[in-house]
């Protein structure tokens, strides 16, 4: 990977930067300068200095929130990496695969078993034995200890520094996730440069494309894939991070060509898992850029006017976009092509809810939740819509059901409290504002709630100690302090 020098610039935070499908982001692939009093490592860089650098890169992006915890596409992603994986000469690490919430079209790796795959990515592959195929190359640039190759031959700086100089290199200030790159510890002292040699990027799409193949996949989709990523650069009039990150494309695309023509000429297929394009719906409507998914849908709706999940995309759009009466009749196109399909469902009664129809809503949600037991969203919005008719003990008999599940969301913590605190469960009510406030950085408010809600329940109780828990997070050193414009990503 080629680096150019790190500008730093005004910081936010990474989650209140991010712009999904922004266009342009320039991803500055850097050799960062890091500080002064960094000292030399001795000997090699063994698989235990691997593990502790990859963990500090993945704890920093954790912290500034650069990281997107959707369960579903979560488990997706980690699903086919883990089949890949499965057929590859696997290092001895803990793999985890990760998204990370950016619009750039990049995806990368770092030493110690994390992948990465940027949002604007998972977004754009057009298969899954693409995406695949993108896993594969990721995972045999870690089996060939590649990067770990690069550390070896450079001067030898400390864990700490090394992440900063793989966020540099991987996320970029000029980015949307700016604000993670520099979280790394880094000064205007001292350069390292770290990038992929030609034989690196050989190497890798050589064992990619063999672990591809073997885990079942269609070992054209390699191929296919970075062309599509030129003809996005062609449309889009920008590079796509992952040319950047992984250079020499032409000189790929031709070796790939040869492979698949001489050594891997079986078709294998293009889809094991399946559902990406739910998944991939999914996490467009997690973005806020309306106009723009409103035009993606219809576009996708013009190519294919039957698409139950395009569909569904468009009416999600369109109730967001205030289109109350063309959002209903959407989702009816929708649902009659999938009458059984949960999201739809779920989504379709949300719609009912917002516009007043509670008791419309209803069905639907009951529909959503007997086919996903375990949907938060419907069984909340359920909820709602009980308590909106006037069926408060039905509604508090699902929120009891909810607090059995691990939730960690504000909008749930939110409407637990205020519904309770109608009804007058007191206790709750509070808990669940002090979850709220906690949730939002605000640690005052969080701490009044929770030591009102101590006020009613038994000191010796297990409630009072999760209460007493949650007292002591907060007060601990640096506990729950707010960062700059702690906001809500998506």
């Amino acid at each position: 990977m080629h680096m150019s020098p790190l500008r730093v610039g005004s910081i936010r935070s990474a989650a209140a930067k991010w712009q999904p499908f922004r266009s342009g982001i320039t991803f500055l692939l850097t050799a960062i300068f890091v500080l002064a009093s960094v000292t030399a490592a001795q000997g090699a860089f063994t698989l235990s200095d691997e593990k502790k650098l990859g963990k500090e890169f993945y704890d920093n992006l954790e912290k500034h929130q650069a990281i997107l915890h959707d369960q579903r596409a979560a488990t997706y992603l980690s699903t086919i990496g883990n089949m890949v994986l499965a057929n590859s000469e696997k290092l001895p690490y803990d793999y985890r695969f990760s998204i990370i919430k950016s619009s750039a079209v990049n995806a990368f790796a770092t030493p110690g078993g994390y992948i990465y795959v940027n949002h604007g990515l998972l977004t754009l592959v057009e298969s899954e034995s693409e995406l695949a195929s993108v896993l594969a190359h990721e995972i045999a640039h870690i089996n060939a200890r590649h990067i770990a190759d690069s550390i070896e031959k450079s001067k030898k700086l400390n864990i700490a520094a090394l992440a900063g100089i793989l966020a540099g290199a991987f996320l970029g200030v000029g980015s949307d996730l700016g604000a993670a790159a520099v979280a790394f510890p880094m000064a205007a002292m001292q350069t390292m440069s770290l990038k992929y040699s030609r034989e690196h990027e050989e190497e890798a799409d050589r064992l990619g494309l063999s672990y591809l193949v073997s885990a079942g996949y269609d070992g054209k989709s390699a191929l296919d894939f970075l062309k599509i990523l030129r003809r996005y650069e062609f449309y889009s009039n920008s590079i796509p991070s992952y040319f950047l990150t992984h250079p020499g494309t032409e000189d790929r695309i031709r070796y790939l060509d040869a492979m698949l023509q001489t050594t891997y000429t079986r078709r294998g297929k293009e889809s094991i898992v399946g559902n990406l394009k739910k998944i991939q719906t999914l996490l467009i409507l997690q973005t806020k850029d309306y106009q723009k998914n409103l035009k993606h849908f219809q576009e996708n709706l013009q190519k294919n006017p039957r698409n139950a999940d395009d569909l569904l995309g468009l009416a999600v759009t369109q109730e967001r976009l205030g289109l109350t009466a063309e959002s209903i009749q959407t989702f009816h196109e929708a649902h009659s092509l999938a009458p059984s399909d949960p999201d739809i469902l779920r989504e379709m009664g949300i719609a009912y809810f917002k516009a007043g129809k509670s008791k419309e809503a209803v069905p639907y949600l009951q529909e959503a939740i007997r086919r996903d037991p375990g949907n938060v969203s419907a069984l909340l919005y359920l909820a709602r819509a009980y308590e909106a008719q006037g069926r408060k003990t039905e509604a508090i008999a699902i929120f009891k059901e909810i607090e059995q599940k691990t939730v960690d969301d504000e909008e749930v913590f939110y409407t637990m409290a205020m519904i309770y605190g109608q009804n007058n469960h007191l206790y709750e009510s509070h808990y669940y504002f002090g979850r709220y406030f906690k949730k939002k950085n605000r640690r005052e408010s969080a701490l009044y709630h929770f030591q009102a809600a101590l006020k009613h329940v038994p000191a010796d109780g297990s409630e009072a100690y999760e209460i007493q828990k949650e007292i002591q997070d907060l007060k601990s050193p640096g506990g729950n302090k707010p960062e700059k414009a702690p906001t809500k990503s998506y």
